[in-house]
């Protein structure tokens, strides 16, 4: 047996034996207590599943706040130990909004809503249904393009509304009323996040109980007053940052998201019957920030020297990465003296029976493969590498800043994203075992007194396992501007041949204009492996066209 393998060896045993033996000693079990109340505090309802920007998870950031203060650490925020980050979340109609018709006043959001593009105006005209007329707002039935289309699932009706109300304007419409009155489903909404440039004109969907009372006679001449009113919609998350600082040159990471889906209002949960059910996350993240604050304590009263360590509990993750690319963008900390990073992502729930810890990042330092052995064999769990320094979690933003990192993760289940996620699901005894092993490993790489060397891997898709096709980009959910910014390309992917780069912005695919990553989506929807299109992107200034194949 070689020295790396005797090295790694005597802490698994100390491991084994602390989780699986027969008697708990006092000071784990004191972890487990801490673990056991920190989670069942940020996944009780009350924290209404902490989804970013909420009232949750203020009541979430104020209690890791303390956590740390207990644990010893001192802020090292931009507020104490609080970092805000803007959520935009696009467009809103505002309350000054209104559409009348004939005197009656139709609710917005339920009776009529604006599309995103649609001009802000304050119209008042005397329209008749069937004549199109100059300076007159115009109106569309659906009937007819959706029976048409029904059977193409290629047609984009949002881009369909959109270029017509378009020649609709050069003929000389002051507005654009559309409609539906066939038994086809048009699925239209008012979409926040869509950037599609604004038309000179409003252009107003009427929905079909008031489209059948008001415009079932098309020679009808109706009193026609609104106001159309949007505004920018945003809300404020935050990451909680605490530091120990040893006077060394370098200083390690440590974080795990806190935030989670709230009611699953943004999209992302499981849960597809539509109930408004609180997602308390356990698992996803209260137990990797539960984790997270262990560790501090750990290396609080620790006598290890050659890193400092800075704790982030990052908010946004479940919206795309929006803490931690934040914290990158707007670091704390010099980012050329972060030593490496570790991400504690659902840690809680080990499987009694696989025993699997997957290990992320592996690739991303050769010093990695001298304190991790994945065919240890005297571990309580088996540990499964990932060379990638990419992927669905925070860790991905600082690889994307060239820092090494680790990504430890139990693996998915049936609860991931659901709101059956709680408390006592947790494997406890595991993740006290995750926490040993992790702070094993730190403690190794305390010992070496030189910065680790960083290497690039492999890029992970993320965020489009879903779908059909994929491009092969991991898209950045963070970019307000229109199209979708790759944040990262996957060699040999279709993106990747078809010339893209980190950086660019997808602007069309196909047909489909593509002006966020709500339509990128909708997009990659139309087609199926083998298809060919064009793709349309920029690259600073220059706009590239070229042709991909899925």
């Amino acid at each position: 047996m070689d020295s790396l393998r005797v090295k790694l060896l005597l802490p698994a045993l100390l491991i084994t034996t602390i989780v699986c033996g027969q008697k708990l000693k006092k000071a784990d079990k004191e972890i487990i207590a801490s673990l056991q109340k920190n989670i069942s505090y940020l996944a009780d309802d009350k924290l209404e599943g902490r989804r970013a920007g909420s009232a949750g998870e203020k009541l979430a950031m104020d209690y890791i706040a303390t956590q740390f203060r207990q644990a010893g650490l001192t802020p090292k925020g931009e507020n104490g130990f609080f970092q805000a980050f803007d959520i935009n979340e696009g467009l809103q109609v505002d309350p000054a909004s209104f559409f009348i018709i004939n005197g009656d006043s139709l609710e917005s959001g339920k009776d009529f809503f604006p599309f995103v593009y649609s001009a802000q105006q304050t119209l008042e005209a005397l329209p008749s249904i069937a004549i199109q007329e100059p300076d007159m707002p115009w109106f569309v039935d659906l009937s007819e393009i959706l029976e048409k289309n029904k059977d193409n699932p290629h047609y984009d009706l949002n881009e369909y509304i959109r270029t017509n109300a378009v020649k609709a304007r050069h003929k000389g419409a002051s507005a654009v009323i559309i409609y539906n009155t066939s038994g086809i489903e048009d699925k239209l909404a008012f979409n926040p996040k869509d950037k599609s440039p604004a038309l000179p004109i409003p252009v107003i969907y009427i929905a079909k109980t008031q489209a059948v009372k008001y415009f079932t006679d098309e020679t009808a001449t109706l009193t026609i007053k609104m106001n159309i009113v949007l505004g920018e919609k945003k809300r404020s998350g935050h990451n909680v940052i605490g530091y120990l600082d040893r006077g060394a040159a370098t200083t390690v990471v440590i974080g795990a998201h806190y935030d989670h889906l709230g009611y699953g209002e943004d999209g992302n949960s499981m849960l597809r019957t539509g109930e408004k059910i609180i997602h308390n996350g356990a698992d996803d993240n209260a137990s990797g920030t539960a984790a997270m604050i262990e560790l501090a304590k750990m290396l609080a009263i620790s006598k290890q020297k050659n890193n400092n360590y800075l704790f982030i509990a990052f908010s946004g993750e479940e919206l795309g990465l929006f803490g931690s690319k934040h914290f990158t963008e707007h670091a704390t900390v010099d980012l050329k003296k972060i030593n490496y990073m570790i991400n504690l992502d659902m840690v809680g729930r080990l499987n009694d029976s696989t025993k699997v810890l997957a290990v992320g990042g592996y690739g991303t330092s050769p010093m990695w493969a001298t304190v991790i052995d994945p065919m240890q064999k005297n571990l309580p769990f088996k540990i499964k590498i990932d060379s990638s320094g990419s992927g669905p979690s925070d860790h991905t933003s600082f690889y994307r800043k060239d820092i090494p990192v680790l990504f430890f993760f139990t693996g998915q289940h049936m609860d991931y994203h659901r709101p059956t996620d709680d408390a006592g699901k947790i494997n406890y005894n595991g993740e006290l075992s995750i926490i040993y092993y992790i702070n094993q490993i730190i403690t190794r790489l305390n010992k070496t007194e030189q910065k680790l060397a960083f290497l690039k891997t492999r890029e992970v898709s993320v965020g489009m396992s879903s779908f059909k096709v994929t491009m092969g980009i991991m898209p950045d959910y963070t970019y307000s501007g229109q199209g979708v910014r790759a944040d990262g390309v996957t060699d040999g992917r279709p993106a990747s041949k078809a010339g893209l780069k980190t950086g660019d912005v997808i602007i069309q695919l196909g047909p489909i204009v593509v002006n966020s990553v709500e339509t990128y989506m909708q997009a990659l929807n139309k087609f199926n492996k083998g298809d060919k299109t064009k793709v349309k992107f920029k690259r600073g200034d220059k706009t590239i066209e070229s042709e991909v194949q899925f």
